[in-house]
């Protein structure tokens, strides 16, 4: 389903939320503006297959734009505003877009990437236009709020967050069936999981060019409910969201609990959350600990997916599950799992390997990137697939991730994955946020260093340093313990929770490029 039947339905229900502002889009106004700007895509030359690049932040114009390209059988892409110029216009590129739509708060990088993009024909802009831009409402008021008349669906195609490398594009090929056939996959998925209906309220607290938050906002509106979005994430404003719009779904990343758990009591207890049902973590490792504060504070409410924007394969766990599984990421859902080790040799149970997905056939490649498809494809069995993921699995057939492979620190021989580091230095209250990475040692090849953001109101010193490393020593092996700490102002983390350690392991490695330390 699309939002147009629930126009028809319900035209004065709110499709959207801005939280902070309480803005609020109706399906109605939802429906009336995508028509509008498919009929200026069209008129621009657009046709199914090709595509639009959309750079902005959380903004209510996201939605008009993802359907508008949905309903004219186009592929949408977006960007990750944190990109440099450069980085932004290699997925335009990469992409093959011939509409580049941004939004006047990224005025600054969308103009710099103008020279970079020649092959964007139609250039808006949202909230007041730059040189080079049109303006974006005036060049929308134009065309009339009536679909055109055919109506392919469209495609998203995503990207990597690119955190070790250039950004994998994933392009689909288009199902052939047009937009008011049937739901889509997020959709179906959602609802089957998780009990999304045409009642749910939805809280999204990340940004909008992720995966996941764009999937499961648009699969709420295909339900007709009502999607409530935070323009960006703050931990007591999150509490009150979910009382203030009566929030029955929401979905977060592990760093999210992390700092809400870190709130005073006082602010944690301001939390009534009686409508809040269902709560979904993902993107990143959860630390045990961690999950287990929350699961106690929110109550059985917490569930998890493991997967990628590849679609390669599916992990769910719901509350009861990781209670008697603590760790996990749960059990299969979509492909079968096999742990291998370097040289694609399938492992017992119990030991940690890379993780490969088992479908009928490879479900992706990467776009213009024949050789990193093949690269993650198992070197026997084409159809299965990783996605540089290091775990294994239990001999009930719960799955455990232990790190990305390429985190992993070899020292003095021994692997050593920061993950399990990390998970338990957090949980020090003086520790904000931690990255744990191997760094050049004459003697041991690398050496373990925690890279630490403290908390508000702490101060770095030598005296800090050696606490932090005494703590963590009685909670881990002592070979893996970090021989040191840095202490830095911010971590290099988007607010989807991905960590760019590229760029932390750069200013150690001698890379001069690092834009970060």
């Amino acid at each position: 389903m699309y939002p147009g039947k629930h126009a028809q339905d319900h035209p004065d229900k709110a499709a959207v939320i801005m939280a902070a502002s309480g803005e609020v889009i109706t399906y109605q106004q939802l429906e009336d503006r995508s028509n509008r700007l498919a009929q200026r895509l069209w008129a621009a030359g657009l046709r199914p297959g090709d595509g639009v690049a959309l750079l902005m932040e959380n903004n209510p114009r996201y939605f008009e734009i993802f359907w508008a390209a949905l309903r004219s059988g186009l592929y949408f892409t977006t960007i990750n505003r944190y990109l440099t110029a450069d980085e932004a216009a290699y997925i335009v590129n990469d992409a093959g877009a011939k509409a580049f739509i941004a939004s006047a708060a990224l005025a600054g990088t969308a103009a710099e990437m103008l020279p970079l993009v020649p092959d964007t024909t139609l250039r808006l802009m949202t909230d007041g236009a730059v040189d080079g831009f049109d303006g974006y409402e005036d060049a929308v008021a134009a065309f009339p709020a009536e679909p055109l008349a055919e109506q392919p669906r469209g495609e998203m195609m995503l990207y990597s967050s690119g955190t070790t490398g250039r950004p994998k594009g994933i392009r689909r090929p288009l199902a052939g069936l047009d937009i008011s056939t049937g739901p889509g996959g997020v959709t179906a998925l959602v609802d089957r999981l998780w009990g999304f209906s045409a009642d749910s309220v939805y809280l999204s607290p990340a940004p909008m060019y992720h995966s996941a938050p764009l999937g499961f906002t648009t699969a709420t509106q295909a339900h007709g409910g009502t999607v409530v979005v935070m323009e960006r994430f703050d931990a007591v404003d999150a509490l009150r969201y979910i009382d203030r719009y009566q929030v029955t779904h929401s979905q977060w990343v592990p760093t999210m609990f992390s700092r809400m758990l870190k709130l005073e009591p006082a602010e944690r207890a301001t939390l009534d959350g009686s409508t809040h049902k269902v709560a979904i973590h993902a993107a990143a490792p959860c630390p045990t600990e961690v999950k287990r504060q929350m699961l106690e504070w929110w109550g059985p409410i917490i569930h998890e997916y493991y997967g990628g924007t590849e679609i390669n394969g599916l992990v769910i766990c719901d509350p009861q599950g990781w209670l008697d599984h603590p760790g996990t990421v749960g059990r299969s859902a979509l492909g079968i799992i096999h742990i291998c080790d370097d040289e694609g040799n399938e492992l017992p149970n119990g030991e940690p390997g890379l993780i490969y997905f088992e479908r009928e056939q490879m479900p992706f490649a990467y776009h213009n990137d024949p050789e990193k498809t093949r690269q993650a494809q198992h070197p026997q069995h084409p159809n299965w697939s990783a996605l540089g993921d290091v775990g294994y699995v239990n001999d009930d057939g719960w799955l455990f991730l232990t790190d990305r492979k390429s985190f992993m620190i070899i020292s003095g021989g021994v692997n050593i994955y920061p993950q399990e580091i990390e998970d338990a230095m957090v949980m020090h209250p003086d520790i904000a946020d931690v990255a744990v990475i191997g760094v050049p040692d004459k003697e041991m090849g690398e050496a373990v260093k925690a890279v630490v953001q403290l908390a508000e109101g702490v101060e770095g010193s030598p005296e800090r340093e050696q606490e932090l490393l005494a703590w963590t020593r009685e909670r881990i092996a002592r070979f893996k313990a970090p021989r040191s700490i840095d202490f830095i102002d911010e971590l290099p983390r988007l607010p989807t929770g991905k960590l760019y350690k590229r760029i932390l392991k750069d200013a150690y490695w001698g890379d001069n490029t690092s834009r970060i330390l």
